[in-house]
């Protein structure tokens, strides 16, 4: 088995780690601290071609593949997840779902600024009453002739104050269930539509998370992604996708943890000796860095497969599943190494401790994935 990257890959990374540690890095505990959304950055972000990584340049994209935005997610997770969480969300969610389901004028109306980075997405699925449970739209887009009245409420929506265009999850037909279900894409300004206040969240505090009501909203036919009816089946194949993103953000958290962890231990002195000496400590930097590199490893098999065409849930589901919680565990460890000063927001770990707990939930809780994950192996 060949696991060494490409030259190109080599410098793909090179310049996310570098625009993390020169752009990201600086203002990170002040975003944190103030909830303030990182549209500077963002910005940035879409000019170096990072928010359409894997969009076909014929639609303004990178032309990137999976390996890539995997090592673009690590480096800037490292770092800030609020900013990287954005990647994620517009390359996993909405770009893809574009590309590989929309309608060639949805493509050139919508797909082309996202992709660019002119203009940022957000994917609406979640409700107050459904979460997880994906069938349980209570939003409602009902048929009208030439467009749908959409109505509802979705919550916890990243980029939900930030992006132009929504695409939103609803139920036309409730007599079909999950069969009934439509996607539709929303703009920013349509009449009835409304952005709620941000949430006041634990970790991701720079992440753009609303709730979003819809009233009467006028949605053009035309914006309906697929057949009618195709929704949950759109929306299960985007998720899929998502969770490797997910699992790469989780790997950069416990990855930019550890980094500083093991840089904390050469430097900080205890009973006359660096932590370093200590094997106390140089066992949780084992731990760590071994289960790291097994996170890794599965986040790299989750999109070579997506990259070749092979199905990739099972492996999409593991990754997700293992490299959250491989953040979680190695987050706390590392504010255990720092000790007191892990405690206090200048060493970075307790964000990062923070910033670790959202991926053990969002894109699937990891209860979630092992479902998943029994599924495929009970076949």
């Amino acid at each position: 088995m060949q696991f060494n990257l490409t030259e190109e890959q080599i410098m793909i990374r090179q310049a996310a780690r570098d625009f993390a540690q020169t752009e990201l890095k600086p203002g990170v505990i002040e975003r944190d601290e103030h909830q303030k959304f990182p549209a500077e950055q963002v910005k940035m972000l879409g000019e170096l071609g990072f928010l359409g990584m894997m969009v076909s340049p014929e639609y303004g994209g990178s032309g990137m593949d999976a390996i890539s935005y995997v090592l673009v997610m690590e480096e800037l997770s490292k770092v800030d997840a609020s900013a990287s969480v954005v990647v994620s969300v517009n390359n996993s969610l909405v770009c893809y779902g574009l590309e590989k389901y929309g309608t060639e004028e949805q493509k050139q109306k919508y797909l082309v600024p996202l992709a660019r980075g002119e203009k940022i997405g957000a994917f609406c699925l979640s409700e107050p009453e459904a979460g997880s449970d994906a069938t349980s739209q209570r939003t409602t887009a009902i048929d009208m002739g030439d467009h749908y009245l959409l109505n509802g409420t979705k919550n916890w929506i990243t980029n939900g104050n930030s992006a132009s265009t929504y695409i939103v999850m609803a139920q036309t037909d409730a007599s079909k269930k999950h069969h009934g279900i439509n996607a539709l894409i929303v703009e920013r300004g349509m009449e009835g539509f409304e952005v709620g206040a941000k949430e006041n969240k634990l970790g991701i505090r720079g992440s753009d998370t609303h709730s979003l009501m819809f009233t009467d909203v006028k949605v053009p036919k035309e914006n309906r992604i697929g057949e009618d009816g195709f929704g949950f089946k759109f929306a299960m194949s985007i998720l899929e996708g998502g969770r490797i993103g997910i699992a790469s953000q989780a790997l950069g958290i416990a990855a930019g943890a550890y980094e500083l962890s093991v840089q904390y231990a050469k430097e900080r002195k205890a009973f006359g000796k660096t932590l370093a000496d200590l094997q106390a400590i140089q066992f949780k930097l084992a731990d760590m860095a071994t289960e790291i590199e097994a996170a890794r490893l599965l986040c790299y098999r989750a999109a070579w497969l997506k990259d070749n065409g092979l199905p990739y849930a099972q492996a999409a589901s593991m990754a997700k599943l293992f490299a959250s919680e491989t953040a979680m565990k190695t987050t706390v460890e590392a504010v255990q190494i720092h000790g007191g000063y892990g405690f206090v927001k200048e060493y970075h770990v307790e964000r990062l401790m923070r910033d670790a707990k959202i991926t053990q939930i969002y894109e699937g809780t990891s209860e979630i994935q092992r479902i998943v994950i029994s599924r495929e192996v009970l076949k």
